[in-house]
């Protein structure tokens, strides 16, 4: 089925949309889309030691993950802000996951590193593809699958494999916005730490690993400095706020959009990462545009568990 590609950008090649985007959003809604989503990058974790080292090395309980449960891992900075992510899942025999555009690369390097006299092997998966599927799309049973956190399965697929893609990414990203799932690296930056995300990924009580004691500290001590956000835009405007735009706040910088599109319910939605003290009732400037939040982050999160002095 032609489409419309984008032409530029993070996600340049895929299809942005077949020519109508509400019926598109209707069929991702009834469980019969397809999204392509072969930008993803797919990595393969091999060996008998694979769950215990990515368990040692993630912020996620890994170690007694059971084949066909999805995870979100993150794997942090000493200083706890997100370097790499991966959206895998186990079949008993390897671990397969995908992380976002250009970033293969550098997480296998990482990984390498890591090795050291662990049983495992770590390898880029360029004949797998991934495609996002609603729950009543029929698929080959030897397709690997994982539940996606927008409902339907997220299919890891031989590149020439037979999946017809029915559904563009403009829909798609109305979808995971409006559920309020922040997608990283494009919804968040270099200086991003779980937290402000809602901790993704991420569990408190889970044994240490690199960047925990940031985790831990803001949890149980402090408030995120910054906060993710959901806006709705005013729908007046023609234009969505590019990736990146400045969101303002009584003139003054207080944080940066992520990703935005057209909801076929909602109108114009964009994620975005704003100041922990900025107001939640308080309308925002997202590139220009004015903008109402929904708040996603609780910006005292937290607090609630600081002991009583007296």
């Amino acid at each position: 089925m032609a489409g419309v590609e984008i032409d530029e950008g993070l996600d340049e090649g895929l299809i942005w949309h077949y020519g109508n985007p509400v019926a598109e959003a209707r069929s991702l809604a009834s469980g019969e889309g397809v999204v392509d989503l072969r930008n993803r990058e797919v990595i393969e974790v091999a060996g008998e030691d694979r769950l215990t080292w990515l368990h040692s090395l993630t912020t996620q309980h890994l170690e007694h993950l059971k084949p066909g449960v999805p995870t979100t891992a993150l794997i942090l900075s000493p200083t706890g802000h997100t370097e790499h992510v991966l959206h895998g899942v186990d079949d008993g025999t390897s671990f397969l996951a995908w992380t976002e555009p250009g970033r293969a690369e550098a997480l296998i390097d990482f990984l390498d590193k890591m090795r050291f006299v662990m049983r495992v092997e770590v390898a880029r998966r360029d004949d797998l593809r991934l495609a996002w599927a609603g729950h009543k799309v029929a698929l080959d049973p030897q397709w690997r699958v994982r539940d996606s956190d927008l409902g339907g399965v997220e299919v890891f697929l031989p590149v020439d494999a037979e999946l017809e893609a029915t559904v563009g990414t403009w829909a798609f990203d109305a979808m995971r916005i409006a559920a309020g799932v922040p997608r990283i690296f494009v919804d968040t930056d270099h200086k991003t730490i779980p937290n402000e995300i809602g901790l993704l990924g991420t569990h408190l009580e889970k044994g240490c690993y690199r960047g925990q004691e940031t985790v831990a500290r803001v949890h149980t001590l402090g408030r995120p400095p910054r906060r993710l956000v959901q806006l709705h835009l005013d729908g007046t405007q023609s234009e969505l706020p590019e990736p990146g735009a400045p969101i303002e706040f009584n003139g003054r910088t207080v944080g940066f959009v992520g990703s935005a599109a057209r909801h076929h319910e909602l109108g114009p939605i964009a994620l975005a990462m704003v100041k922990r003290n900025v107001p939640v009732d308080q309308d925002l400037l997202a590139g220009g545009i004015p903008a109402a939040q929904e708040v996603l982050v609780d910006p005292e999160v937290g607090l609630h568990i600081r002991p009583v002095l007296g």
